[in-house]
């Protein structure tokens, strides 16, 4: 069997004898215990057991767009539906709106076509002459707007609906809304469609929307998924934000769902990076502060975060994490969703509400004076692509809008003509996914439980477990993935102080098993690293980045723990790269040299690759084009997992 088949069927992968890892002792941090080449002597591909215990890890977009979203439509996508982002998910070309065949390297195990709810499928509908819309007020002025060719206005309307605080009970509509029978056409199409295309063992077509409150420019977006077969969704129409933008509205509507249908259902965050704080800040919509029901009400319906995509990684900020050197990357952070630039004297503050760490962090403070953390999140990547086509590979990017496919025009323009400027799009990402089979049950409850991991778009395998007693022996062991579970807990878990205790030692500290294996078409590993954050007894909040496993002959400095960089093969007038640097696996046990069995803290794997060419990169070359001097030339993709969290024994 190949490495691509182990990585595109989710075979639990053996190091034996790895000669490219660099492992770190369960004893001192900075003994190099193993270093090497990019060579490999043995990789068992032997299959977990079966049973109850994730062996598969299953690739996905949970965030793409039709023609049936407002915006799509609007920047001209007129044509590309549901069934056409299917079909591309599944491996079968399609042609973009260039004219060109689209298609994917590799073929995708699950897709959300998750559609705008804000006016869902009214302006296409419009322009099909579907569910009676053209008939009312609104569909006679749009289809005017329409044949005038004047999409701003439609475009203005759509905005204004729902970039207000409609929390308040008082809160009027700016426009007419169209009514209920309508939505429920259009959802029962949507659903239609993933039921067509939804292949248990094969594909997993979810029923899903986008709810898109921006309250005064501030991104408040989640993407809602749903469980459930057309038996339970049709039960149930997408919510507006335009109804209410506050996210309790949100949840109380899902929890409604679930109690009238015994369905499930979650919301997943997304671009926390264009909230200008508010997605993470320890304020309601309100203005009231958090208490124990918000803070339970919260984790409940959102486990996981979107944290990396188009439109930016959300995993931290430079000014955030100053002794981060990878801090720095395909960030968006001059302005909030809506362009309104943010203030110099205000960055810290936004930007510590808008990351992924700080929000981590702040969830360790919530938990100590709430008895429960409501930024408890694992994280995973997609696309938000517009155009239905869901690409995250930089030598095969399609985008956001129409206007932003492949074409010599793409790097000197903007986003729907008026947005963001499209080179500064990220070819990110998809969702990675352990889970016992590719099923829509499987791959949601995975969710729930936060046993998923955000890839920017290479599709690394990585393992990560925390407990007491592993060793770097285990790792070569063929079936060191159920050790992890049995003597410990996957990414998305919890090590507690009651379990320290019942090791009967003061002086364990948590040991993690961290295995990661590269893309079999891309670039190899540079590191895997663990990102650490904890709660001082004095309430102040740290974090650190630990170097856990490496390629080459590189050490660690004495005192910093840094470690020099991997070097780069690109060649930025051929827009390539080699894998003559970096290595295929690697694969550590890690013990956390600073422990204190006191202190609340989280654990997250962050792996990175060698340096490859970004997207805009092998445009320039593509079209011989002089590359702008305000994007990268290269960037090094990433993964990361979901947190390991320790909370210590109550006294």
């Amino acid at each position: 069997m190949t490495m691509s088949q182990l990585g595109r069927h989710g075979l639990s992968l053996l190091f034996v004898t790895i000669l490219s890892v660099s492992m770190i002792g369960c004893g001192d941090p900075q003994e190099t215990q193993k270093q090497g080449n990019s060579g490999i002597t043995s990789l068992s591909n032997q299959m977990l057991p079966s049973g109850s215990m994730p062996d598969g890890v299953y690739w996905g977009d949970l965030h793409v767009h039709s023609r049936l979203s407002m915006d799509s439509f609007s920047f001209g996508n007129r044509m590309m539906t549901a069934d056409d982002a299917f079909k591309f998910a599944k491996g079968e070309p399609v042609v973009a709106h260039t004219g060109d065949i689209a298609q994917l390297r590799k073929p995708l195990d699950f897709l959300l076509v998750s559609d705008h709810a804000e006016f869902l499928g009214v302006i296409a509908s419009i322009m099909d002459r579907k569910h009676g819309i053209e008939t009312t007020a609104l569909g006679k002025r749009w289809s005017g707007w329409l044949e005038d060719n004047n999409i701003q206005s439609i475009i203005n309307e759509w905005v204004g609906s729902f970039d207000a605080d409609t929390s308040s009970p008082d809160a009027k509509p700016k426009i007419e809304y169209p009514d209920e029978a309508f939505f429920k056409g259009v959802w029962g199409e949507m659903v239609e469609t993933a039921e067509r295309h939804n292949d248990p063992g094969k594909f997993s077509a979810f029923s899903g929307y986008e709810w898109t409150s921006m309250i005064d420019g501030d991104n408040m977006h989640r993407v809602v998924i749903f469980r459930d077969g057309a038996e339970k969704t049709l039960g149930a129409i997408p919510v507006s934000s335009t109804e209410n933008s506050d996210p309790e509205y949100l949840w109380e509507r899902l929890e409604a769902y679930e109690n009238q249908t015994g369905g499930e259902v979650l919301a997943i965050p997304h671009n926390s990076n264009l909230s200008e704080g508010r997605m993470y800040s320890s304020e309601r919509v309100s203005g009231s502060i958090f208490d124990t029901k918000y803070a339970k009400t919260r984790i409940r319906w959102e486990p996981v975060l979107e944290m990396t995509q188009v439109k930016g990684d959300s995993e931290t900020h430079p000014l955030l994490s100053p002794d981060d050197p990878f801090a720095d990357f395909e960030r968006w952070d001059e302005t909030d969703i809506n362009s309104n630039i943010i203030p110099e004297d205000k960055k810290i503050e936004v930007y510590t509400g808008s990351y992924a760490r700080p929000a981590l962090k702040t969830g360790l403070a919530m938990e100590e004076s709430l008895g429960v953390n409501p930024f408890k999140f694992g994280m995973i990547g997609s696309t938000d692509s517009h155009t239905v086509m869901a690409t995250a590979d930089s030598d095969n990017y399609y985008g956001k809008f129409v206007d932003s496919e492949p074409s010599p025009e793409r790097l000197m323009s903007k986003m729907g003509g008026i947005l963001w400027n499209n080179r500064m799009l990220t070819a990110a990402g998809y969702a990675a996914v352990w889970a016992e089979e590719n099923s829509r049950e499987a791959i949601f409850d995975a969710i729930k439980r936060k046993e998923v991991f955000a890839t920017t778009g290479p599709r690394i395998v990585l393992r990560f477990f925390g407990g007491w007693d592993f060793e770097n022996a285990d790792l070569e062991l063929p079936d060191y993935a159920t050790q992890g579970y049995k003597r410990g807990v996957p990414m998305g878990g919890d090590l507690t102080g009651s379990d320290l205790a019942v090791q009967s030692s003061k002086n364990l500290s948590p040991r993690f098993i961290i295995t990661a294996s590269k893309d079999p078409d891309g670039a190899n590993l540079d590191r895997a690293q663990i990102v650490k954050g904890w709660l001082d007894d004095d309430g102040s909040l740290h974090e650190k980045v630990f170097n856990v496993a490496w390629s080459g002959p590189r050490t660690l400095d004495n005192v910093s723990g840094g470690l020099a960089p991997v070097g780069s093969t690109v060649n930025v007038a051929k827009a390539s790269y080699t894998n003559t640097i970096g290595a295929e696996n690697l694969a550590t046990v890690w013990r956390d040299p600073e422990f204190d069995p006191s202190l609340r803290a989280f654990y997250y794997v962050r792996v990175l690759e060698i340096p490859t060419p970004r997207w805009t990169t092998y445009d320039a070359q593509r079209f011989n084009l002089d590359l702008p001097d305000d994007i990268p030339v290269s960037i090094q993709e990433r993964v990361y997992s979901s947190p390991i969290w320790f909370t210590p024994a109550v006294n």
